[in-house]
Formats: structure tokens, sequence, C-alpha cells
């Protein structure tokens, strides 16, 4: 509850995910956003990607997904896959990078999801890292790398680290691979083949 508190009001948490430590920031108001991307260094053109409780939740704020973007939802929600769909013109810019697309996935932790349950909305969920710096799965590092510039930090101990979510353009008739990660592109094809 202080978590989405602190979200709801603009404000930053670090907290873990089912791969790494994230920040986190209300993608729907811009000074919010333009904070995250201030602590973390990082270009305004590079997009942020977020995660929500479920694919219901997603549905309420951006739309249906596709049918391709529904077959993988089903196959590996909870989980590290991020499926970039069309934005709602309500969040802030700087999510997108100015593509119109952004990315969303339901991870695999209950303490992130329940973060974007009590927030009511999705949430960003970008390395909690400065830019050009390595992720971490450690919160003690996110502490001393970031610890003066959150307002809070979520630590429920190392997360299990890992490669990152893989990104999937969803919003053709066709699944197209943007990132590989931490779910295979052949057990993503295999399963859309089923």
């Amino acid at each position: 509850q202080e978590a989405a508190q602190w979200i709801r009001v603009g404000g930053l948490v670090a907290l873990p995910t089912d791969t790494l430590y994230g920040l986190a920031a209300d993608p729907f108001r811009a000074d919010a956003v333009a904070r995250l991307l201030i602590v973390k260094g990082r270009p305004a053109e590079r997009a942020l990607p977020l995660i929500a409780a479920d694919a219901d939740q997603i549905a309420t704020r951006f739309g249906p997904l596709s049918p391709v973007g529904e077959r993988l939802a089903a196959g590996f929600w909870p989980g590290p896959l991020t499926l970039l769909i069309p934005a709602p013109v309500e969040l802030a810019r700087g999510v997108t990078g100015g593509t119109g697309l952004v990315g969303v996935r339901v991870p695999a932790h209950a303490v992130a999801r329940a973060i974007c349950r009590a927030a009511d909305r999705p949430i960003t969920a970008t390395s909690a890292n400065r830019s050009g710096q390595p992720p971490t799965a450690d919160p003690d590092e996110v502490e001393r790398a970031l610890g003066g510039e959150v307002d809070l930090l979520i630590d429920t101990g190392p997360t299990r680290g890992g490669p990152p979510s893989t990104i999937v353009d969803v919003t053709g008739t066709a699944a197209r691979l943007v990132r590989a990660g931490a779910v295979s592109w052949e057990d993503i094809q295999a399963w859309l083949s089923e």
C-alpha cells in the first residue's frame, strides 16, 4: 500500500521483479517519468517497460491485446515475456520513447503484481540502476546506487536474476522478436504453432 501511494503521488519506488530489481513510477504522470529518466540518466528516446497485475489490468488501461498477444499472454504470463502493444495517448511521452508503442508484461513475482494492483494501474519497471551500469538482482546494490534518489525500496532479498525479459512485438498479425531474453524465441514459436 505504501509503495502504491508513493507511485500515485509521482514518487519513485525500487521493487523486486521475477528477474531483477526495477524502478516503478506512474507511467501516466509526465513529472514522475521525467524524474525517473533523470535518476537513471536515461535518454528520453529509449522506451520504458511496464509491468501489470494481470492481463485484465492491461486490457482495462490499454485496450484488448491482439489475437497473437492474447495467445502469448496465455502461455507465458506471469513471466518474463514483454509484449509490445499500441500505447494509449494518456501515457507520458517518455514511456514510449516516441515510438507509439509500449512494452508491458505480468511478472511472476507476487509483490510486484500486488503493487500494480494496489496502484490500480500498470507501472514502470525499468532496471533499478543508472544507465550504462549493469542491472542488479541485489537490493543492497540498489540501495548503494540509488538509495538517496528513490522514495521507497521494497527489499525482499535478492531476485532470481538472469537475462532480462524477452520482448515481442504483437501489433501485427504475426509475432516479431525485438529482444532475446529469458523466454526463448524457439519456445515462443512452438507455443504459437500448437
